[in-house]
Formats: structure tokens, sequence, C-alpha cells
């Protein structure tokens, strides 16, 4: 059995341990409970069962659990410096602390699967049934949600510097052949702030269900974003409209 205020109220409990009027702490806060909110659309538009509706509420709120010590720690989101999803793993599995959230255990392996897996570059192959599900409603949810970080958030929280300046950079070669190829982009082959900003917007090509590619397109989302950075480098704005030219065409053809 799932009892998702209890739930709630032990996470609150757990995020007394840390600074909340923190920028950092609090947005993370924020976005738990809107990816939370992203994992109900997408059960309620594919039309989840009831229990897996349920634990994926479950998963969402606790898929960033190990985000809160690592900016503690680091005061960074950084993963190549503290990894948030295995320390997650660890606090809630190696610690137990999963008790405090749900007592049934029956859930652990799919809980466990679908946290280790939310951040990775994608899923590995031998995941399979509910584990799998649930591990593409928490990546889907948590996408949905970076959309609207990224809508909302200042860009110096972002790269550290103006909107401006990234406008100014060029786009890297290799990260518009990945936007061609309809593929998401590896940490490791960004070099620019631009390439960081057009990383994001790939996000939609590890995008699982029809609704998530329905919700970017209701709220906008991709437009949006593009247009959030005023681009002073002309190669560089030729280069986005292409870039915004491919992601709305396949989100069109995604949905339907």
């Amino acid at each position: 059995m799932m009892d998702l205020e209890y739930a709630k109220e032990s996470f609150r409990q757990y995020l007394n341990h840390y600074d909340r009027s923190d920028d950092k702490i609090m947005l993370k806060e924020v976005h738990t409970f809107c990816v939370l909110d992203a994992a109900d659309y997408i059960c309620r538009e594919e039309k989840i069962s009831k229990e897996d509706h349920e634990l994926a509420l479950l998963i969402a709120l606790l898929h960033d659990i190990g985000r809160f010590e690592q900016l503690k720690t680091f005061h960074s989101y950084d993963d190549n410096l503290f990894d948030h999803a295995e320390f997650g793993v660890k606090v809630l599995f190696e610690d137990g602390m999963i008790r405090q959230f749900i007592r049934d255990d029956s859930y652990d392996p799919i809980i466990r699967t679908a946290i280790a897996c939310h951040s990775l570059y994608e899923i590995p192959k031998e995941v399979e049934g509910r584990e799998l599900l649930h591990c593409r409603i928490i990546r889907d949810a948590d996408k949905l949600d970076n959309f609207r970080v990224k809508d909302t958030e200042k860009a110096e929280a972002i790269f550290g510097i103006s909107a401006e300046q990234v406008g100014l950079e060029p786009v890297s070669e290799n990260i518009l052949n990945a936007i061609r190829e309809h593929r998401c982009i590896r940490r490791g082959e960004r070099t620019t702030h631009m390439d960081m900003w057009i990383s994001y917007l790939a996000f939609i090509f590890d995008l699982n269900f029809p609704s998530s590619f329905l919700y970017i397109k209701n709220q906008d989302y991709m437009n949006r974003n593009i247009d959030r950075i005023p681009y002073g480098n002309p190669k560089t704005k030729a280069d986005m409209e292409e870039v915004r030219s491919i992601c709305n065409i396949y989100i069109e053809e995604k949905i339907y």
C-alpha cells in the first residue's frame, strides 16, 4: 500500500536537515513537486493503472533526494563532482530511509531502478517490464519540468554569465549535427554555453510518451526557451532557427 501524503510529510521532514532558504535548495524542492505534477499528468493522459500511477508519484517525490546533499556539500548540480542519483539510491536503500516513505517493500526494485536510471544518458538495455515503464515516466516528467525551469530561471543561475553573453557565443558543429540526428547530447560533447543551452532543448529526443510532446507543445516551451536568449551573434541566430525548426517538426510528428 502507498500513502502519498505520508510520504510527502516524511520528505518535508527530510528537507528540514537542509537550508531551505538557499536558492538552489528551494529550486530543487519546487522542482520535486513540479515533477510529481508532471508524472501525474503523464499517468492520467496515458491511462496508467491506479497502482502504477500511485507508484509513479512516489518515485517522482524521491527521484532527486540525492540532490540536497549534493547542494549542501558542493553548492553545485555538477554530477561529475557528486552523482546525485547514485547517492539517492544509497540513502534510500543502503541506509534504509525508504521505509520512511513507504512501508511495503515489494516495490523496492522498481523504485530503486527508476531513481538510479532517471538521469542517465539512456536507460540500460536490460531494464524491462514495470521497471522500464517507471524509468520512462520519471525521465519524461523530469525533462518536462526542466523546460519549465529553463523558462523561468535567470540565465546567470543557469550559466554563470548573462543571457547577452551566451547569445554572442557560437554553436559547435557537432551539437548542430546531434540535433539533425534527433539525439540527446552528452555533457562531454559540449564546448560553449550555447552548446549547453541546446543540450537542454535536445531532451525532447529522449521523451517516451505522446502526452509529453503534447505538454511541450501546449506550453510552447520550445519557442519560449529558444527566445529567452538574445542572439547577438548572427551565425548563432541562424543556427538557432534551424534548431527551432527541427525540434518543432519533431514534436508535431511525435504527438500524432
